[in-house]
């Protein structure tokens, strides 16, 4: 859901066949000491056509004035992005069209702010993966075409860190494709961020099971065609990673059928402080209108209630050694140990050549400082009677008081 995500070593970057520059040696999982930093008049609707743009704003997302220069610059890179398109359409559609997906994807689940990011960060340290990036993902319509020029002179536009935390940021690191998703087809949970407080605008596009025939089938021509072009450029297996795919297995299995799938779950309080904040700085830093924060607390408990039951109702589906479980807590205090189970869990080949490579990583994982968040009594409780079940699933105490009139 972010825009930024972080650095890498030259030595771990799966190399495309066009070359693209990448950074120099950098740690991949944190800054120490790093401060966020906004976005600018930069955000994620700068990488839409003139067509959706156009589709966009006649849902009339709410616009205020202070965002005119913002409105200006996603209406001129609009133009220049669906120009973009057709070239890279005439020049690159029929390679496109004939590309096999040759090897199954790699599907990282989890809430938003379980861990996702580290687990994803980890996974792409191995070369014999590659995954979309931050560029791919914002231009998906023509980064075929434009990557390896318009990386070399935007890469000033990028803030060094994320908005909502410290991890590095970069035109060549993973990003989530669910951003790729919103940009091609509108039909996306991320819509708030143009839709804030609006639930009714974005609700059904989780799960995709109320999209109308139309909506299903662009929807599934959209990420095809997206996993052929990163194919395109690079033909390993890729490792995608949204949070929003969470409530998606059974329309991920009938386009995948083969794909294996890691999901990652973490103490539901740190979930809930780190959510609230995430969606705060997004909505800041990607909104057309002033924020809006109405209903935000009811609505990130709703999500992740409806997110943790649809996985656990659908998890089933996989197919037997096609899925592997861990928590964030056992993977941060021990990244080596977890990753190894997770190749020999999924059955993935060449942990002897990437375990050096993470264990060079483990240095800044153990100087990287998260944002630290405090919750008063009173919302915990509130989180702890509403998300209780997940409390017990995943077998996190409640550490609260014992609960008027018995136990918690």
């Amino acid at each position: 859901m972010s825009i930024p995500s972080r650095a890498i070593s030259p030595a771990a970057v799966p190399q495309s066949t066009d070359n693209v520059d990448v950074p120099a040696a950098d740690t991949r999982v944190g800054l120490p000491g790093a401060k966020s930093q906004k976005q600018g008049h930069f955000c994620v609707w700068h990488g839409l056509t003139f067509g959706n743009w156009v589709r966009f704003l006649a849902s009339r997302p709410p616009i205020h004035w202070s965002n005119l220069l913002r409105l200006a610059s996603i209406s001129v890179v609009s133009i220049l992005n669906s120009w973009n398109g057709v070239l890279e359409s005439l020049i690159y559609g029929g390679r496109i069209a004939r590309q096999k997906i040759e090897h199954p994807p790699i599907f990282i689940l989890g809430h938003w702010r379980s861990g996702t990011t580290l687990l994803h960060n980890l996974m792409t340290l191995d070369s014999q993966f590659t995954y979309p990036n931050l560029y791919q993902v914002m231009y998906p319509e023509t980064f075929l075409l434009t990557e390896r020029i318009v990386t070399r002179l935007t890469a000033w536009v990028i803030p060094k860190t994320r908005p909502m935390d410290n991890l590095p940021t970069g035109w060549s690191l993973p990003q989530e494709d669910e951003m790729a998703l919103l940009i091609l087809t509108l039909i996306s949970p991320y819509l708030m961020l143009g839709h804030q407080g609006a639930p009714e605008k974005y609700g059904r596009f989780f799960d995709l099971k109320e999209l109308t025939t139309d909506e299903r089938r662009r929807w599934q021509n959209a990420f095809q065609t997206f996993v052929k072009k990163i194919t395109l450029r690079t033909n390993k297996p890729i490792v995608l990673k949204s949070p929003s795919h969470t409530f998606r297995i059974p329309i991920l299995l009938e386009m995948f059928p083969d794909a294996k799938f890691i999901y990652i779950y973490r103490d539901p309080y740190a979930v809930f402080s780190s959510g609230m904040h995430l969606r705060k700085t997004l909505f800041r830093e990607n909104g057309l209108g002033l924020p809006n924060f109405n209903g935000m607390e009811q609505e990130v408990l709703d999500v992740y209630s409806n997110c943790i039951n649809t996985y656990e109702q659908t998890k089933h589906l996989i197919p037997a050694g096609n899925l592997h479980e861990l928590k964030f807590e056992d993977l941060e205090a021990d990244p080596l140990g977890q990753m190894h189970q997770v190749y020999e869990a999924l059955s993935l080949p060449g942990w002897e050549k990437v375990e050096p490579t993470i264990r060079n990583e483990l240095p800044a994982m153990n100087e990287y400082r998260k944002n630290a968040f405090n919750l008063d009594e009173e919302t915990m409780r509130r989180v702890y009677t509403r998300w209780r079940s997940s409390f017990k699933t995943y077998g996190y105490d409640s550490r609260l008081p014992a609960l008027e009139g018995g136990s918690d």
